[in-house]
């Protein structure tokens, strides 16, 4: 059964293996998550499960939300995320998710929200080189540079790398390794680096190119 869980960036550390190699990995508190609906073929064309993480107030969520939570008789959760797995008849309504439903050695895709930088030229968004300094190039060393042909076509083509927001946009990591679980205390160590500032959320599904 596909395998899928809701976290928090806690950070990056390093653990030792039997060889005594170093290993980075990116510590994230996954779960507890509780299954909030189901979807299936017969009532909605397509299978998937709702699962909820982190407990909030029942005065921060609104009418709506109140009673879909009431509905499934769980408890009001801060985030809510619908996963479509191929077979969901395992996972029923009000299930939990743990840490421990992943293994270590898994192979997974993880899905962030990457770190804004804000509005950044061309040289830190896309890596582009600078403009010579000399011979007449001015002060515009770190510009984009010619943005197409003059008359003809008389456009910029679409896709130019031009400066912009950098950043702040969904990521997914793939095909990234369990390196340790701790269920005891909900913690997941992947091995490399997930995209997202510490306190990110982040969502782990088994990987599609395993």
């Amino acid at each position: 059964m596909q395998k899928c869980i809701i976290g928090k960036k806690v950070g990056m550390t390093q653990i030792f293996d039997e060889k005594g190699n170093v290993i980075p990995v990116t510590v994230i508190e996954a779960g507890p998550c509780i299954v909030v609906s189901k979807k299936t073929t017969e009532n909605d064309g397509y299978e998937a499960v709702q699962i909820g993480y982190g407990d909030v107030s029942d005065k921060r969520v609104n009418k709506p939300q109140k009673g879909h939570f009431a509905k499934a008789d769980v408890a009001a959760k801060k985030h809510l995320k619908e996963f479509r797995l191929d077979d969901c008849s395992a996972l029923n309504v009000g299930d939990l998710i743990k840490a421990d439903t992943f293994e270590c050695g898994n192979a997974i895709d993880v899905i962030g929200t990457s770190k804004g930088k804000g509005y950044a030229g061309t040289i830190k968004r896309y890596g582009n080189h600078r403009l010579k300094e000399t011979h007449g190039s001015g002060p515009v060393a770190r510009h984009a540079g010619s943005n197409g042909a003059t008359s003809s076509p008389s456009r910029v083509f679409k896709g130019k790398k031009l400066p912009g927001h950098m950043g702040a946009e969904r990521v997914t990591v793939q095909n990234l390794t369990v390196a340790k679980v701790d269920a005891e205390n909900n913690l997941i160590a992947i091995r490399g680096a997930v995209p997202g500032p510490k306190g990110g959320l982040v969502y782990i599904t088994d990987s599609v190119k395993a």
